[in-house]
């Protein structure tokens, strides 16, 4: 009885009103779900009415479905997004292994200057790229022009399906060389060792024994590759329209954002068959992956691998690496930097004798370019930081509590990855003129906050997941045996531990932030414009100048925040 009546208060307890640290997780199940359904229900119910999701007499149909699918449009549209997503894949991939097995598994001078290097696409808006490819290797652009004046001819048209896929390939292997260049550097050198031991030459030991290894991140790396081609808005905006090619998102763009009377309907499910696409693709992805520890070569006694050797090719495997570089990035960059101190940009007259401050004279005295930029700092600076906070208190829920739901919240926190940039925002404007609680946000930055902030949980879960299963969990015990709840643990003893993980979870989130376009293009209005859109703008009434002058502002911007962070927070961010 004595037993009894002991525990009896304890199961009172229980049974009275949820603890703190229940409360909390059930919140942020509560706000996870809410941001997830925020862009997607809408985007769901929309198809399938037959009148805009806010008018009051609508009624549910298939008619959406059937128009969609027998559109002229929507099978150019499919057929130009796979073969981009495809062509570029494969480019993208084979790039980016190259690249990292001649950084981490060779003797190719200047390894570490690439690894670095490497990383700057990362940081840059595919949209300045596109810029910057334009003004150098459009039909217009200056080293076509030159190359024309040279031979006669040009040598490449990117107005073409594979020009598209081979600038889109380039601007993915950046992202194959980042999943792939640490599996490399760890790998155990036995086994290599052994393929030499009987004679197998460098070739054989990478293609029979290196590369199956690296399966996983080969496997991962493809299907983000692939995922990331079909959901590209800015090459297919920049060099397919002007060639009257349609694709996914240009589709979606044109369909509902500048049509004088957009068909609410047929894009709707349209949204919804690319969302189900993509989020099919993902669970192949993780299906792959499934057995990823097959591949485990990374053992308590491993080695340093030894690089091979490359005798003379070396230099020849770093000249094919500098192309890369000068050619994809290096170049349209500096085009783009060129371009915007000057009046126009043609190889029949020196840049020196056209050198003007005009386009930024432009950009600074129109208030619609200031306030972009502006908001954009802000955005990105408050937004982030809001957006780590959340998804720190996410990523604590799942690896520190033993919150049953746990493993069901990381699947909703990373479903985002699935949700493509321009269904995001097209999803969230639903919303907002559906939901009368949601009204107040439409056209101001929070409705931008909010939508950058479902697509970027990911992100910063990534950065912050491995920080915090490295944290030893008996810190956790420690805590509880005198007296601590899970809430007092976590926010003071776990986060401050993994305060460098918040740190670079943050720099993430703000450079996702800031060069952000695609989510922002259906919710900006007067007043919380983003520089992004700014530029799109700028560039759609032909003003390349102003257009340039902002993806250089940009640029810059995001050079001095990296330089900034890496000496004041010590975060580094390498591969």
């Amino acid at each position: 009885m004595n037993t009894v009546a002991a525990r009896w208060p304890e199961e009172a307890r229980r049974l009275s009103l949820p603890s703190r640290d229940r409360t909390i997780q059930w919140a942020l199940v509560v706000l996870v779900v809410f941001l997830i359904a925020v862009p997607l229900v809408p985007v769901l119910f929309q198809s399938f009415l037959s009148a805009p999701i806010y008018e009051h007499v609508k009624s549910l149909t298939l008619a959406n479905y059937l128009h969609f699918l027998a559109s002229p449009d929507f099978h150019s549209a499919f057929l130009n997004s796979f073969v981009l997503a495809f062509v570029s894949t494969l480019i993208g991939t084979a790039a980016g292994v190259f690249i990292a097995i001649a950084v981490a598994r060779t003797n190719m001078p200047g390894r570490s200057l690439v690894s670095s290097v490497m990383l700057l696409p990362l940081y840059v808006s595919q949209l300045v790229l596109a810029v910057g490819w334009f003004i150098m290797y459009g039909p217009a652009g200056y080293i076509t022009a030159a190359l024309e004046q040279a031979i006669g001819f040009a040598p490449w048209n990117f107005y073409s399906l594979l020009g598209m896929s081979v600038l889109a390939g380039i601007a993915a292997a950046p992202m194959t060389f980042i999943l792939c260049i640490g599996s490399l550097r760890l790998l155990d050198a036995s086994m290599e060792d052994a393929a030499r031991s009987v004679g197998a030459n460098p070739l054989r030991i990478l293609w029979s024994v290196t590369l199956p290894i690296i399966r996983p991140a080969l496997v991962y790396s493809m299907m983000l590759n692939f995922i990331s081609g079909l959901e590209l808005l800015s090459i297919p905006l920049i060099f397919g329209r002007p060639a009257r090619m349609l694709f996914f998102t240009t589709f979606l763009y044109s369909s509902s954002g500048t049509r004088t009377v957009p068909d609410y309907g047929l894009v709707g499910a349209a949204a919804t068959f690319f969302l189900l696409l993509i989020s099919i693709l993902v669970i192949i992805q993780g299906l792959l992956l499934r057995k990823a520890a097959r591949f485990t070569a990374i053992r308590g006694k491993a080695s340093r691998p030894k690089p091979f050797d490359l005798g003379g090719w070396r230099f020849v495997v770093c000249a094919l690496v500098v192309a890369y570089f000068v050619l994809g990035l290096g170049l349209p960059l500096a085009g783009l930097i060129l371009r915007a101190f000057v009046e126009f940009l043609t190889p029949l007259m020196s840049p020196w004798e056209l050198l003007t401050w005009s386009n930024f004279a432009t950009v600074f005295h129109n208030d619609v370019y200031v306030r972009s930029i502006i908001n954009s700092i802000v955005i990105s600076g408050f937004g982030g930081a809001l957006a780590t906070l959340v998804t720190a208190l996410i990523t604590v829920v799942i690896h520190r509590s033993n919150f049953r739901w746990r493993r069901q919240l990381e699947f909703i926190a990373l479903y985002p990855r699935a949700v493509p940039g321009i269904i995001a925002g097209l999803g969230v404007l639903w919303a907002v003129l559906w939901i009368p609680f949601l009204s107040p946000l439409h056209g101001t930055v929070w409705i931008l906050i909010l939508a950058f902030t479902m697509r970027n949980i990911p992100t910063g879960y990534g950065a912050l997941s491995p920080v915090l299963v490295q944290i030893d969990a008996d810190l956790d015990r420690s805590a509880r045996s005198v007296g601590a709840d899970w809430w007092t643990t976590c926010w003071r003893i776990v986060l401050p531990i993994a305060k460098t993980g918040l740190f670079s979870a943050y720099v993430l989130m703000f450079l996702a932030f800031f060069k952000e376009y695609a989510a922002a293009a259906f919710l900006f209005a007067h007043g919380s414009e983003v520089i992004g859109i700014s530029m799109l703008e700028s560039w759609g009434i032909g003003d390349v100048g102003p257009a340039a002058a902002l993806g250089v502002i940009q640029f810059a911007a995001t050079c001095v925040f990296i330089f900034a962070t890496q000496k004041l927070l010590r975060v580094r961010l390498h591969a």
